[in-house]
């Protein structure tokens, strides 16, 4: 409603859109520069100029000021609402001076409407109303040429008063369209309120796969680290025990090759001692025979 009050003040008198380079006259009314240009235009020659608002005249060309603010705000305005010009490409029939986008279709004077000009249509109940539309011969039955009105729910088919009075359609259950369309949009709104539903609990097994997804990546990964952890802790026990046996081996060596050496030197000293034996008896043997000359000859000999 906000909306609508402010589109209701920003709207030009003359072509009844939204202010496109609005300029002020000296009463206080403003205008698009095109709009008010074009009014004075057929104003000249006439002898004075007047307000096409509150009708105050002026005795010369009134000069135009720029409202800037107001430029502004109906820029701003622009910017926030949907142009119905561009999604249906249809304007309002009565607005011939300059294009307005309409904003409904009345089936029953076959004209579509402006916000401006629907608030002064007729409010009767044969004067339909419908989203925009540049076909509305097509909403109305081909064989009588009226309104269609009516859906017959056994031919699934839209139908015109005289159809269901004195047509083929005649005895068929019937509902007025309004009542038939909101039928219809109930049926749609519980097909869709299932579909939320499926698609929330599919949301939700979805994030339940997603954690117990992630949580088996955590435990697989904590199960990568224990056995990294393990192995680890085996290869430093393998090291500590390589480490072991090749010290006891090389003790081991050490231990025979010095026993090998004392048993080679006690064998050594065992020979050496015997030597020394022979060797003394030899050198008594001598000194007894040098202390008896008389058997030095045989000595010599």
């Amino acid at each position: 409603m906000a909306s609508a009050d402010l589109r209701e003040e920003l709207l030009c008198s003359v072509c009844l859109c939204v202010f496109k380079n609005p300029v002020m006259l000296r009463c206080g009314h403003n205008f698009c520069r095109v709009c008010i240009d074009q009014h004075l235009n057929t104003q000249d020659g006439s002898g004075g100029y007047s307000c096409p608002e509150c009708r105050e005249e002026f005795q010369e060309r009134p000069a135009l000021m720029r409202n800037i603010n107001l430029h502004n705000v109906a820029e701003r305005f622009l910017v926030t609402q949907p142009n119905h010009e561009e999604i249906t490409g249809i304007c309002c029939t009565y607005c011939v001076d300059s294009p307005v986008p309409a904003v409904k279709s009345c089936l029953h004077c076959e004209a579509s409407l402006c916000d401006k000009h629907l608030k002064v249509h007729s409010k009767s109940p044969e004067h339909v109303l419908s989203d925009p539309s540049t076909s509305l011969e097509n909403r109305k039955c081909s064989v009588h040429k009226k309104i269609l009105e009516y859906y017959c729910t056994k031919d699934d088919i839209l139908i015109c008063v005289s159809c269901s009075l004195a047509g083929e359609h005649r005895g068929h259950q019937v509902e007025m369209l309004d009542e038939a369309s909101e039928k219809k949009k109930k049926k749609l709104r519980n097909v869709l309120q299932k579909l939320i539903t499926k698609r929330e609990e599919t949301e939700e097994r979805v994030q339940s796969l997603e954690e117990s997804r992630r949580k088996a990546q955590e435990k697989a990964s904590g199960e990568a680290e224990r056995v990294t952890a393990l192995f680890i802790d085996i290869r430093r026990q393998l090291d500590d025990l390589e480490k072991r046996f090749l010290s006891d081996i090389s003790r081991q060596e050490k231990e025979k090759s010095l026993s090998l050496i004392s048993r080679q030197e006690k064998e050594k000293s065992l020979s050496l001692s015997a030597l020394m034996q022979k060797l003394e008896i030899q050198k008594d043997e001598l000194s007894r025979k040098m202390r008896h000359p008389q058997t030095s000859t045989q000595f010599v000999a």
